[in-house]
This record gives structure tokens, sequence and C-alpha cells, in this order.
């Protein structure tokens, strides 16, 4: 099956598979993630202070920690985000970013099963962030799509940059001021 960026679905859990309970998050083990998952069809909110944005975010990556349904979610927000372009927000972007930045910070190991729809879902983001490129982007937006393309090609420092420049007006100053 393909997307709208026409591009095959990465391989990933079902969300009924009941495996999920042999995955951990932030919580234990990760029973709750895919009601968390499917709750993100509906849900336009650019603001991880949101739900179900908050809970994911709190659950699998949690102070910069990974676990291994992380791994596992990473595949259903970036289908979600291909499949429907046009309601992207910047957490679609930052949080499948985050946690590659975290797992390359950490040296977490994917588990085996997971790892080639990681990998996958991973790749699909800089044809997806040129997809869902618009003139009237927040900088926000565009620094968080530009992040998750860095860290999807391993360009981890780029993309760490990118999402530490609070204020890249302040930022260009310091740089111009020499």
């Amino acid at each position: 099956m393909t997307a709208r960026d026409g591009l095959p679905h990465a391989p990933m859990l079902a969300l009924d598979d009941p495996s999920w309970t042999t995955l951990q998050c932030a919580y234990g083990d990760a029973r709750g993630i895919p009601a968390l998952l499917a709750q993100l069809d509906g849900a336009g909110e650019d603001d991880c202070q949101s739900e179900p944005w908050y809970s994911l975010w709190s659950a699998l990556c949690h102070q910069g920690d990974v676990y291994s349904a992380s791994f596992a979610a990473v595949p259903h927000v970036v289908a979600m985000l291909a499949e429907a372009p046009e309601r992207a927000t910047s957490s679609h972007f930052l949080l499948p970013a985050r946690i590659e930045l975290a797992r390359a910070a950490h040296d977490a190991e994917i588990p085996e099963h997971l790892i080639d729809g990681y990998v996958t879902a991973l790749s699909r983001l800089p044809l997806l962030a040129g997809l869902v490129a618009a003139p009237d982007w927040s900088e926000l937006m565009c620094s968080t799509a530009l992040a998750a393309t860095a860290a999807a090609t391993g360009q981890h420092a780029v993309a760490e940059l990118l999402l530490e420049a609070d204020d890249v007006g302040a930022v260009l100053a310091w740089l111009r001021a020499d």
C-alpha cells in the first residue's frame, strides 16, 4: 500500500497487535500507546502540550530517553503524516526527530523486529517535509521539518542545532557580530 507521497508504508506493528504489551515505554509496558496513536488521526493541534501528543511525548521520549515502544510508534506517526500531509503539525516531525536523536545519543538498541519499520519511516521524512512545505510555514514548522530531515539522514548535530536554536534571529545576530 502506498500513501500520498507515493512511497510504500513502512512495516509497522498493528495497533491491535498484542505484542505492544511486550514493549516498554516510560511508564512500563506500552499497552496504552496504540490508543494514543489512533487518536492522532483526528488531532490537528500544532502543540505538543495538547493530547494525544503530550501523552505520546511523555511515554515515548521522556526526558531524552527512548524505549522499544518509541521505535514501534515512529512508523505510525510518519504514516499518518503521509496519509494526510495537509494536516501536518510540527509534532509529526519533531517526535520522530527527537526519538532518533535520543537513540543516537544513548546508542539505544532498536528491537530486531522493529528495525525495518523504524528505518523506513525515518527515510520518508525528507520527502514528506518537501511535500508539506508551504510559504506560510511558521519558523517552528520549518525548523522541525528540517531537523527531522537532518536526523533521518544521520546529521544528528545539524538536527540538534535546529531544535535547540529557540531564537534563530538571535543566533544569526550572534554569528554576524564578528
